[in-house]
């Protein structure tokens, strides 16, 4: 038996139980970080994106494009 975690947005939850429920599937439990954890979760991320622009296998952003996605 395979084991899967996904995030789903909020105002398709109810219908993604309901799917869950129709196919047969077994809801494991929710898996929601808390808060420090989300924060470590997105540093963590954002040093290995760095490592990897360092290597040279991912392309920087410039700050400018980044504060418009903001």
């Amino acid at each position: 038996m395979k084991q899967v975690t996904i995030e789903i947005p909020d105002k398709k939850y109810p219908f993604f139980l309901e799917l869950v429920e129709s196919l047969g599937l077994k809801k494991v439990g929710k898996a929601e970080k808390s808060g420090k954890e989300q924060i470590l979760a997105g540093v963590k991320e954002a040093v290995e994106e760095m490592k990897l622009i360092k290597a040279g296998k991912k392309k920087a952003r410039n700050a400018e494009d980044f504060l418009n996605e903001l």
